[in-house]
């Protein structure tokens, strides 16, 4: 079943809704990385709540953000086959409660009419009431390449990226601007190397804050999308929002999970 579960929020303050996947990480600690066709002794396990949209709620509570999530749950830690959210789900939410909607890109032709719908209501309402879209292009799948003309924030990952033939996030923002809707900005970030961002103001560039140790990278790029979704939801420039994205990712991988990234 699609359901919205609603994090922290402030009295009469608009919210971010994430719109994607929860699932059930199961997360093997060894002493080093395996070697293909060996056994490897497992130190440690853990059982964590993961999911691109999941995580990023996840850091957008813990930023002080309002947030929602919106995806399929299932009644107990593990379930098959959960459905996507379809765009008859998402017409049954009360728009009026968000400022920003956000989609992980998954089943492509149902976010489409989601954000159609998204485009019919701002048409109805001021513009200071209108609401900020963007999505998530994380994997090399045909059908969700038509996710490039919709949002006002894309964000590209860097198999992505390099599925087209780019090495390096400047390459990639420049190479497949053509691709979003006008006056959008498209965002690729590059682990170690840092970010890039392209709109209609420029090219801009992020260094990456490595931590002084590299404990769990797990859901770093959910960090990013999440820091830089808090900082232009607070109206702060695209270039300060590629710098605290880069920032608050480079602490999550310095902790395991996300207790301590503020």
């Amino acid at each position: 079943m699609a359901a919205v579960r609603a994090g922290k929020m402030a009295a009469k303050e608009k919210q971010i809704l994430c719109v994607g996947l929860v699932c059930l990480d199961i997360i093997n600690v060894v002493d080093k990385f395996p070697i293909e066709d060996t056994d490897t002794r497992c130190l440690s396990q853990r059982w964590q709540r993961g999911g691109n949209a999941s995580n990023s709620c996840t850091v957008l509570s813990l930023l002080g953000v309002p947030c929602g999530f919106m995806g399929s749950l299932a009644p107990g830690r593990v379930s098959e086959n959960l459905p996507n959210v379809t765009s008859e789900d998402f017409r049954k939410i009360d728009l009026s409660q968000y400022k920003w909607i956000h989609w992980e890109g998954r089943n492509a032709s149902e976010q489409v009419a989601m954000i159609r719908q998204v485009e019919l209501y701002n048409a109805t309402v001021p513009a200071e009431q209108q609401i900020t879209t963007s999505v998530e292009i994380e994997k090399t799948r045909e059908e969700l390449y038509q996710l490039f003309g919709h949002g006002d924030v894309v964000f590209v990952s860097k198999d992505i990226a390099r599925h087209f033939g780019f090495n390096s996030a400047s390459e990639a923002v420049k190479g497949l601007y053509n691709r979003v809707k006008p006056g959008a900005y498209l965002i690729c970030a590059w682990a170690e190397k840092g970010a890039d961002a392209m709109g209609p103001d420029g090219v801009f560039h992020s260094n990456a804050f490595p931590p002084e140790k590299l404990v769990d990278t797990l859901g770093a790029g959910d960090t990013f999308n999440a820091a830089v979704l808090v900082a232009l939801y607070n109206d702060k420039s695209i270039q300060e929002s590629l710098t605290f994205g880069c920032q608050i990712a480079g602490k999550k991988c310095g902790i395991q999970g996300y207790d301590g990234i503020v």
